[in-house]
């Protein structure tokens, strides 16, 4: 054990929403304050989390005192509480700021207010971001890599840019007494628990690799960038992340891991290069929920923000690119204006361009810069995405779904020669293994969706349960996580062409997928087709990654059949690599 945990004062905002502090030694005068968000179900609108979050803020005391990262508004008086019974605030000297968004940096004015004197230290791009958030006055100090500050008692912290991670502001610290390095979002997940550090490999793996897939691997070189950077300081015994456990058990397993996936996304073959301005409207949730819909596809994407990066960085990634997704950026904004001219001028007719609004309510007119790529022969890669009121999940899961058009557009060609490359004795024999048809159809909140199943199979006898196989590119995927329920309808032999047609149908993004189509409601919600042979209300239960599909587990709640005489459709192939 690096250190114990005491905890501290406890408040539930709701009955339903628990909020807890700890604190915990977790190295010599360095103590860990971890606010700890129980029933948290979302993060950044787009997608779910199973075991809620923590915010991780801490406290470094040498000859002077060193407070890294504060906590979310909602742990307020949970968190000065807290901080106050660890030290006087005044004493505090610095505040780092490894980056600037509200779930770290959220309580940074409370803590400036009973500590005056401390002086602020980040990225030039944080400090601009901190001016606006920060009423009155504060000290200053940019920081980069290779800068360093004593503080006495052999605590000598070192800064390491990491730009990206996953806003344009991130940097690490890293103190060379305790060798512990504060990387903020990067290698972090959104796990809840009371134990401090890594103890449980099995319990946050797979935490640990949606949060690196949804924030992480959109800028998997950058990572590589921060990681060669991390290298050449030393000896790391603990990661102190922003989210979840440390890492100290496993550490050289998890940031294996980390290596090894950012490797990959790096070297894929095709890429989509995503031009934002963080931090302006929604723009930081919107291409997040466009950059997930591309991954699932298996296309790399890097992110950049229009009115920090330099020209030569924008124009290199875009001529490198398959693909290119431009937010509107504010028209006051002028280094983002320029960044679309040098887009513009290095745009090409065999790349995709899709374009978004981002309800800052200064965009740029998305009509304008359509035209002006329209003009240069550049496909669009799907119909302007058009925020006019406060994006919702409809508009996040339209979004998703962009997303993953654009990357099926791009790796279709890849795909085919896939399919060719096969054994065609092999793949004619695994063509041979037939399967029912079934729809499956879902609704969560506002959004519904729908897909053609037919790699269904009855797994269980009790409880009664079954397992689907779906494609990780499918946009229904962030509908059809666990504890997610949805009906299963089964299809009548002579009687599915019209249902198969319709849900075989590609459609723009946001399209209603029932249109025309007559349906009941479910217990669960979701819509049962009403022409179907059978239906079934499931629960998803677990999943099983397995190469290019999740295999789902579902246990059935529910279900009825429409005609007892009729008989399942059934499907049969000639080949067995693809569908």
């Amino acid at each position: 054990m690096v250190g114990m945990s005491t905890t501290g004062n406890a408040h539930a905002e709701t009955v339903q929403h628990r909020l807890t502090v700890e604190t915990v030694e977790i190295a010599p005068n360095t103590t860990a304050i971890r606010c700890l968000d129980w029933d948290r179900d979302r993060f950044d609108i787009e997608f779910g989390l199973q075991n809620g979050t923590t915010y991780n803020s801490y406290l470094i005391r040498g000859e002077q005192t060193v407070l890294v990262d504060t906590s979310h508004q909602k742990f307020r008086q949970l968190y000065l509480e807290t901080l106050k019974g660890l030290i006087n605030p005044k004493a505090i000297d610095y505040i780092i700021v490894s980056h600037t968004e509200p779930d770290h940096s959220g309580l940074v004015e409370d803590v400036l207010q009973l500590a005056p004197r401390a002086t602020v230290l980040a990225s030039k791009i944080a400090l601009q971001f901190l001016e606006g958030l920060v009423h009155d006055p504060f000290s200053k100090r940019i920081v980069k890599s290779g800068d360093r500050i004593d503080i006495g008692k052999g605590h000598e912290i070192e800064f390491v840019s990491a730009p990206n991670l996953h806003w344009p502001d991130t940097i690490f610290s890293y103190d060379r007494k305790t060798e512990v390095i504060y990387t903020c979002d990067a290698f972090g997940m959104h796990f809840c628990d009371n134990r401090t550090f890594d103890e449980d490999l099995e319990a946050i793996e797979a935490d640990f690799r949606f949060y690196y897939d949804c924030l992480m691997g959109p800028n998997a070189r950058s990572l590589l960038n921060a990681m060669k950077r991390m290298g050449e300081l030393g000896k790391i015994k603990i990661i102190a992340n922003g989210h979840g456990p440390l890492l100290y058990h496993h550490l050289d397993v998890l940031t294996e891991c980390y290596q090894n996936w950012s490797q990959r996304q790096a070297k894929a073959e095709t890429t989509v290069g995503l031009f934002y301005v963080a931090d302006y409207g929604y723009s930081n949730l919107l291409v997040q929920a466009i950059g997930e819909g591309i991954q699932k596809t298996g296309v790399a994407v890097e992110m950049i923000d229009l009115s920090t990066a330099e020209i030569q960085e924008i124009q290199e990634l875009a001529g490198r690119a398959a693909g290119l997704i431009i937010g509107m950026p504010p028209t006051t904004s002028v280094a983002a204006q320029a960044s679309i001219s040098s887009l513009l001028s290095v745009v090409k007719d065999k790349q995709a361009v899709g374009l978004f609004e981002c309800f800052g309510g200064d965009d740029e007119p998305v009509d304008t810069i359509r035209r002006k790529f329209i003009d240069l022969g550049v496909k669009e890669a799907f119909p302007a995405i058009r925020i006019k009121d406060v994006p919702g999940a409809s508009a996040y899961q339209l979004c998703t779904e962009a997303g993953t058009d654009l990357g099926q557009l791009l790796t279709r060609e890849r795909n085919i020669k896939q399919i060719k490359s096969l054994d065609v004795n092999m793949e004619k024999a695994l063509g041979r293994i037939s399967n029912g048809l079934y729809i499956v159809t879902t609704k969560k909140g506002d959004v519904s969706s729908a897909m053609l199943a037919s790699w269904v199979s009855q797994a269980s006898l009790q409880p009664l349960g079954f397992t689907i196989a779906v494609a990780k590119d499918r946009a229904i995927d962030t509908l059809m996580q666990i504890g997610d329920r949805f009906v299963l309808n089964v299809l009548e032999e002579g009687n599915y062409q019209e249902l198969k047609k319709q849900f075989l149908k590609r459609l723009h993004p946001g399209a209603d997928r029932f249109a025309g189509v007559r349906t009941q409601t479910a217990k669960n919600g979701s819509p049962i087709l009403t022409d179907a042979l059978a239906y079934m209300e499931c629960e998803i239960q677990s999943s099983l990654e397995c190469s290019d599909h999740w295999i789902l587990y579902c246990t059935v709640e529910d279900g009825r059949v429409s005609k007892p005489d009729g008989l399942t459709a059934v499907r049969h192939r000639k080949v067995g690599n693809y569908y």
